[in-house]
């Protein structure tokens, strides 16, 4: 499980890590199975673990009073899956937080992250990385839902995410991009005729 990790650290930075740096995050990350539909984390409860998805997919989403769910995040291996806000600020959430599929993770505190970016550079590195890219991202998405069409929003979805289009199924993704199954099933149909 470390490897997968280790070599996904390897993209933010050109230095090698050491023995002695892998030892370290070996003992602040924690390995962890989540079976399918079981929680990482449950509206109201403090987000404690961040997790690195090693194997298998996940959605975090918050459900409405009628018991819809509104996806916030999907995630698939090589993501990171966590309440942000929860994590940081040591509130209690207001997402769900559950295994998709069956997933092998690697759980980490946030002391454990604090460590690792002062004694870790490359993980410091990828931490401001993943900062920058979460913005951004996070800038698109709002955007594309107060000045896109349903259509323009899959289409750039599609593009984008085509990994978290195959795993995933349609009610999954038309709630991740606010619409309904209905006009999600009608786009992919006008789609397909052109």
């Amino acid at each position: 499980m470390y490897e997968a990790f280790f070599s996904y650290l390897g993209k933010f930075s050109d230095s090698a890590l050491s023995e002695s740096e892998k030892d370290l995050m070996k003992r602040t990350f924690v390995p962890h199975r989540l079976k399918k539909k079981q929680y990482l984390l449950q509206a109201g409860d403090h987000c404690k673990n961040f997790a690195f998805i090693v194997k298998g997919a996940m959605r975090m989403y918050s459900a409405d009073e009628k018991g819809f769910d509104h996806i916030v995040r999907l995630g698939v291996e090589n993501w990171w899956m966590g309440d942000r806000e929860s994590w940081s600020m040591a509130q209690p959430s207001r997402y769900h937080i559950d295994a998709w599929e069956d997933c092998d993770l690697l759980y980490i505190t946030r002391e454990g992250s604090m460590d690792l970016q002062k004694q870790v550079p490359a993980f410091c590195e990828m931490k401001l990385q993943l900062d920058e890219r979460n913005h951004i991202a996070n800038n698109r998405r709002l955007t594309s839902a107060i000045s896109e069409t349903a259509e323009q929003r899959y289409l750039h979805f599609a593009e984008c995410y085509p990994e978290l289009k195959q795993r995933f199924p349609q009610h999954i993704i038309a709630s991740y991009l606010g619409i309904n199954k209905d006009t999600l099933s009608r786009i992919r149909r006008q789609l397909i005729r052109r």
